[in-house]
């Protein structure tokens, strides 16, 4: 595909955009049809983009790139399990994942399934009672270790359904190298009732393999007995070989698969702490809202796609009307985590530089991703919003119907967070200009009828899907993240200058860091 801006589509939006942006809020604001023309009903779930800036010319401008892009033939190949992942050579089939078995690509096999029924009877198992710790004693407590993908998803997804059976274990995720994390969670465990499990891909991911270290010594000083991690410790990793080596059964370990990307995994055995809190019957409803909104991208028409029109309006905020950032603001305490889940999703997928050919993309990618709850963030950073000088776009999460019984909090809920998209868009005159809101900000509201497994499931796939689309469209891979990768191999070499090698061939201004941490750090015993 060419560059994104030699497209005709692209030239013919650009034009369009320098009329819109000279238009008040009142040309949104004035429509009575908006809401029936750009609200869209899913099961479960409205997408509403009456609020953005857009009419049917524009919206048919974003169509017709989304055809010179082959945004279509691309969608087709993603569900088909084409290797879109050109660096690396591999598809990119977490749809699959969540697809009836008769649906899913030849590559995935039969493995899948057999993966989900032992994730089910072990998940059950342990929720019941009826596996124990070596001591006999029933497991009260989950301690998950990973980082990125295999703990954003499970994390949120966690906190989100959590509440939605009452044997569910607590879950503990620990992901950050800082030793603060993990002592804070098993401060208070009981090694005879807790259940570890380690998700790394290759199982050297360097956070998951130090955090599983040290987890794995405060577990066997405190028990006696190495045989004992037998019944604590559980792997998902694609090696089998190095999860023995760490000392847990080839029983206990469950399979990761290369045609999965890690912040695409939480569908995948990644997904055991939902089970374990949620239960496996969570877990399902969740994979069949995904599949239920895979199903939506691959058959409703351009104008009523939701993945694809708020993949087309992004594009449109970011690269026509100037938005450098996007704002994700939950009203439901329960997705307080979601945010800090699209930073990865989206920036690890479309933070890219050079397109699918190597050359470099003329326009810009991904902004920045970011965000707050419910009325938290109003009287944190939305005066930005509302008076500040940048431009943004952001997406209102609603749910219409509580987990609570407390009626007069929800109700006051929903109307801060309609007044604030209201807000956003009409701005205030006045005549002092301290207190002047200019609004014409483009939001979309997402409103679901309840935080059930089934509408997680899908308000994630949806998102996924706009990563995918936003990808296509600037001719990027969405897939791989090799500046992720850099980070990594640049601190081996520094954590052993820390502890003492000669830092002589670092740059200045590192060798002058490591040179200082050297000399102002206390004296310590080794791990």
């Amino acid at each position: 595909m060419a560059n994104p801006e030699q497209l005709p589509a692209w030239q013919s939006l650009a034009q369009l955009a320098a009329s819109a942006a000279s238009r008040s809020a009142n040309w949104i604001a004035g429509t009575e049809d908006r809401f029936a023309q750009f609200a869209i009903a899913f099961p479960g779930l409205l997408a509403d983009f009456s609020k953005q800036q857009i009419d049917a010319e524009i919206l048919s401008g974003l169509i017709q790139l989304a055809t010179e892009a082959q945004l279509p033939l691309q969608r087709d190949r993603l569900f088909r399990g084409d290797s879109l992942n050109v660096t690396e050579n591999r598809p990119a089939l977490h749809t699959a994942l969540r697809a009836a078995p008769d649906a899913r690509p030849p590559i995935v096999g039969n493995e899948v399934e057999t993966t989900f029924k032992r994730l089910a009877d072990f998940a059950g198992a342990v929720r019941n009672g009826t596996y124990r710790g070596f001591s006999g004693k029933a497991l009260t407590d989950v301690v998950h270790i990973g980082i990125g993908g295999s703990h954003l998803g499970p994390e949120l997804a966690v906190e989100a359904l959590g509440g939605h059976a009452a044997e569910g274990l607590p879950c503990h995720f620990v992901a950050n190298v800082d030793g603060n994390a993990l002592a804070s969670a098993l401060a208070t465990l009981n090694p005879e009732t807790t259940l570890f499990i380690v998700v790394s891909k290759s199982f050297s991911t360097l956070e998951t393999q130090v955090n599983a270290s040290s987890a794995r010594s405060w577990f066997v000083e405190r028990v006696g007995r190495m045989d004992a991690m037998a019944r604590h410790f559980v792997a998902i990793t694609t090696d089998v070989q190095q999860a023995q080596a760490f000392g847990i059964r080839p029983e206990n370990v469950y399979p990761m698969w290369d045609w999965v990307g890690g912040r695409f995994s939480l569908w995948s055995a990644v997904g055991l702490p939902i089970q374990l809190a949620a239960g496996p019957e969570a877990f399902s409803g969740f994979l069949q809202g995904a599949r239920a909104m895979d199903e939506h991208f691959r058959t409703a028409p351009p104008t009523r796609n939701i993945p694809m029109l708020m993949a087309l309006i992004g594009i449109w905020n970011y690269n026509f009307l100037g938005a450098t950032s996007q704002a994700v603001l939950p009203y439901d305490q329960r997705l307080r985590l979601l945010p800090s889940y699209l930073q990865q999703l989206e920036m690890e997928s479309n933070g890219k530089r050079v397109q699918l050919t190597g050359e470099p993309v003329s326009v810009d990618t991904m902004p920045i991703v970011w965000g707050g709850e419910g009325t938290n963030g109003q009287h944190a950073f939305h005066q930005l919003l509302h008076q500040g000088t940048r431009a943004f776009a952001a997406d209102f999460v609603l749910t219409a119907n509580p987990a609570h019984a407390l009626e007069t909090h929800h109700r006051w809920l929903l109307a801060n967070g309609l007044a604030q998209s209201q807000a956003m868009l009409l701005g205030h005159e006045d005549t002092d200009p301290h207190r002047q809101v200019t609004g014409n900000k483009p939001t979309t509201t997402i409103l679901l009828d309840e935080l059930s497994p089934w509408a997680l499931g899908a308000l994630l796939a949806l998102y996924e899907h706009k990563v995918f689309c936003q990808g296509v469209i600037w001719n990027i891979n969405s897939f791989d993240q090799w500046g992720v990768e850099l980070g990594k191999r640049l601190a081996i070499p520094i954590f052993e200058q820390l502890g003492g090698q000669s830092a002589s061939r670092q740059d200045s201004s590192t060798r002058g860091l490591v040179t200082y941490i050297r000399t102002h750090r206390h004296s310590r015993s080794a791990d």
